[in-house]
């Protein structure tokens, strides 16, 4: 399922903005409130781990779009608190505990620190609450505490692998392009997420398994954490420019805000040509860059499909009925969502006319 990409950057800058102003607001919100609702209201309440991350805005805004969809279609209302845990566990606990108190029928969780994950399953459990985990995977001995426990993302392992590929094909198809020093090695660095994040650890590990499993020869010259960050990755490679000169050839970054924060500061040093840069996510920003010629490519992190998945899901565990006719549930838990390849080749199919 395509996400809806938006070109116009001043849109999609305005609808961020907005949410974040909703969830400044959420002390006033009528959703989750603790008021007496009508029968047919939904009461779901969301936290983020942070709404600086581009793609986590994206959620945002494709859930707000989905669940007016669905109110459309039904004779129901659908009341959404989101609320921002600013990069906070403990903030995001306190806001668990408000959604509880304030009678949300389901807790949506995008959580801080996936290792205070079962402490969020239990407070779910104890209320007697439905409870999704959505982009940032828990363990899954977490996941497993609670028949009510989901999780809907995307397999990282997956991720890593098609974005290891799309070096491989450029690689396959024209090496001297890739191949500054032509010593037939790969030089690459790598900007890693955060420290101990499961995605960031698959990520990094299979986009190089791509290429090591199709005997390309690899030298890594330089890896480092920037959380998921475009700033923190723009300074990180400044660094490594420093260090290295031109001679990295390939950036692997595990999202493209931080592929993205690679191309700041390589333009800034003025290194032409780039490197082969690749990211992950499809964000809008990354699709602009990738049809300048900038970010070589990107994987899909079906931002739509992660939404449309979350309310379908509350629906059914709301309604009573049988979420695995609702959605595709694997495991009893798992929403695991497709993933593809994006490169200049194919971008038509993710950007809206």
């Amino acid at each position: 399922m395509n996400p809806t990409i938006r070109k116009c950057c001043s849109r999609w800058l305005h609808k961020a903005l907005a949410a974040l102003a909703a969830a400044a607001a959420f002390a006033c919100c009528a959703s989750c409130s603790g008021e007496p609702e009508a029968s047919n209201t939904l009461r779901i309440g969301v936290s983020l781990y942070t709404l600086d991350d581009t793609f986590i805005s994206s959620v945002v805004q494709n859930l707000e779009r989905t669940a007016q969809e669905a109110e459309s279609h039904a004779d129901l209302k659908i009341n959404l608190s989101i609320v921002d845990g600013r990069s906070n566990q403990t903030t995001q606990l306190e806001q668990v505990d408000r959604f509880i108190a304030r009678g949300c029928d389901i807790l949506c969780i995008n959580i801080v620190d996936r290792t205070a994950a079962a402490v969020v399953v239990d407070k779910a459990q104890e209320a007697g609450v439905p409870l999704i985990f959505f982009n940032r995977q828990p363990v899954d001995e977490d996941i497993r505490r609670s028949s009510q426990v989901y999780y809907v993302g995307v397999n990282a392992q997956g991720n890593g692998t098609l974005q290891g590929r799309l070096v491989l094909d450029a690689w396959q198809k024209d090496p001297a392009s890739i191949d500054r020093n032509g010593d037939g090695i790969l030089q690459y660095a790598m900007l890693e997420g955060e420290p101990g994040h499961q995605d960031a650890l698959l990520r990094t590990e299979y986009s190089v398994k791509a290429l090591t499993d199709a005997e390309v020869s690899v030298e890594k010259l330089a890896s480092g954490t920037a959380n998921w960050n475009r700033g923190q990755a723009s300074a990180r490679v400044s660094l490594w420019i420093q260090e290295f000169g031109d001679q990295i050839e390939v950036i692997f970054a595990n999202n493209d805000d931080m592929a993205l924060g690679a191309i700041d500061a390589l333009k800034e040093a003025g290194i032409s040509p780039l490197p082969l840069i690749v990211g992950v996510d499809a964000t809008a920003p990354a699709l602009e860059s990738i049809a300048a010629g900038e970010l070589y490519g990107t994987v899909l992190n079906d931002a739509d499909g992660m939404a449309r998945s979350m309310v379908d899901l509350s629906l059914a565990l709301w309604s009573g009925s049988d979420p695995s006719e609702a959605v595709n549930l694997q495991d009893g838990h798992y929403v695991w969502l497709p993933y593809r390849k994006v490169t200049q080749d194919n971008l038509s199919e993710f950007m809206t006319p």
